[in-house]
């Protein structure tokens, strides 16, 4: 049986939700915008499931339907009025972070609000007057750290700019502060159906559609709503609501447990006293946690957020919160549950080493070349994408690992064929950079390293080097 642990991912599905959305997947499968009796009750039905989910926001809002949490985000700030700057918390998730990122190129002004080592706004954080929307989440996805949403918002109003809750990791678990103006969540975080969240947008903001069509949702959401869906995330909202104080007491003596095992050279990321308790996000120097991942194959549990899993790259909330580090692509094979982890990490915990090398990304017929200078312990992923260069980091698993594409200094490569047991810098980078790597990883490199050479192939978007 799999030990589930991953419930900042999603959550399983509650079994009074289940029995709430069947009616709407059976029998009453009406349209809910249809006039006719069945259209009728499935209206009813998503209304009912509004109010609920309204019991747990601030009372001078409407909730507003959307596919989740991500559209929610991106609705509300490409929505809002104006051609004002944009402000985020450097540790938000991708959905508002990428988004803001890519109204640069309607030439608004981006701006991310730096965090603590403890993963916090710095308290009195000065908010420009320029501003027109500031985002920060309630409870960071990856690191469980409570922000001062109420606080922030008072800034963000004293500035004359309007204030984004991201509320998903908090919603039914924690009381939603006073002062955002817009506040998005998700069903699948409490239990609920995944493909539904919600926009709460605070009486008098007004903000644009970001789909149109047939004009559902008071106009502002166009699209026919899932009776069940809705049914669904309305009764996860009840019992939320109702199981809160039990789920509180549940959730810390499950923190306190943790913390009573808990071995001493493990480091928890994030604020202890700032935290959503239902997250535990450690590190340990050494820990190869995609390799760990693959060898627990039994525990259900994340080295990152589940919705950057794949990409290759490393987490910008740790990245974030981590500071004056350098690279020390070594970290040693030792026994992990039984098995023995000698490949490369998935969890770079220092990055940043000084001089730089050259990079050239060539098409396979050498055709295309593109050439950049980047920093020793970069990731090769983060330097092809800021290049533009298509390229994905596959591994054994179908893992993706930024650390093996660690550009590395030439002169190590001297001292390979030297390496033993104890000299654990060395192995380690044995195991990720030879030719014949025992995780047979797609980075190649060549005994002479002036610079590095990356191949992308005709049909494939898996790295080779070299």
């Amino acid at each position: 049986m799999t030990i589930y642990l991953d419930y900042q991912a999603t959550t399983p599905l509650a079994p009074e939700v289940r029995v709430a959305m069947r009616p709407w997947l059976d029998e009453k499968f009406a349209n809910p915008h249809s006039s006719h009796k069945l259209g009728r009750e499935a209206a009813a039905a998503v209304e009912l499931a509004r109010e609920a989910i309204a019991e747990l926001l601030p009372a001078d809002g409407k909730v507003y339907f959307t596919s989740g949490a991500t559209e929610a985000l991106n609705w509300a700030i490409r929505g809002v009025h104006g051609r004002g700057g944009i402000l985020v918390a450097e540790t938000e998730h991708a959905a508002v972070r990428d988004t803001a990122e890519w109204l640069k190129r309607e030439r608004r002004k981006v701006g991310l609000i730096p965090v603590t080592k403890d993963g916090l706004i710095e308290p009195g954080y000065k908010i420009p007057k320029a501003t027109q929307l500031v985002a920060a989440m309630l409870v960071n996805n990856e690191i469980g750290v409570i922000q001062p949403i109420a606080e922030l918002a008072d800034a963000a109003h004293a500035a004359g700019a309007l204030f984004l809750c991201d509320a998903v990791q908090g919603f039914g678990r924690l009381q939603i502060p006073e002062g955002p103006d817009l506040i998005a969540v998700s069903a699948h975080k409490i239990h609920g159906p995944k493909g539904v969240g919600a926009l709460w947008v605070r009486n008098g903001v007004e903000i644009d559609p970001l789909i149109h069509g047939g004009g559902q949702e008071g106009g502002l959401r166009s699209g026919t709503l899932s009776p069940a869906l809705c049914a669904g995330f309305g009764v996860a909202a009840k019992v939320a609501q109702q199981r809160r104080e039990a789920d509180a007491a549940h959730i810390n003596l499950l923190w306190e447990t943790a913390m009573a095992m808990l071995p001493e050279n493990w480091t928890i990321n994030g604020s202890v006293a700032s935290r959503y308790r239902g997250n535990l996000n450690v590190r340990r120097k050494g820990l190869d946690a995609s390799r760990l991942i693959s060898e627990l194959r039994m525990i259900a549990f994340s080295a990152g957020s589940a919705c950057a899993s794949g990409s290759g790259r490393p987490s910008h909330v740790l990245r974030a919160i981590v500071h004056q580090t350098r690279l020390r692509p070594i970290h040693d094979g030792r026994r992990v549950a039984g098995g023995t982890a000698t490949g490369f990490s998935g969890c770079r915990s220092e990055i940043g080493a000084s001089g730089m090398i050259k990079v050239r990304f060539e098409s396979a017929n050498g055709e295309q070349v593109t050439e950049v200078e980047a920093a020793l312990g970069s990731s090769l992923l983060d330097v092809a994408q800021g290049a533009g260069q298509p390229l994905e980091g596959t591994c054994e698993g179908q893992m993706a690992c930024s650390t093996c594409h660690v550009i590395v200094n030439a002169d190590w490569f001297s001292k390979l064929p030297k390496a033993k047991e104890e000299e654990e810098d060395i192995l380690d980078l044995a195991a990720c950079a030879t030719r014949h790597s025992r995780l047979a990883c797609q980075i190649i490199l060549g005994e002479e390293l002036d610079g590095l050479i990356v191949r992308i192939p005709p049909e494939s978007r898996n790295m080779q080097g070299r």
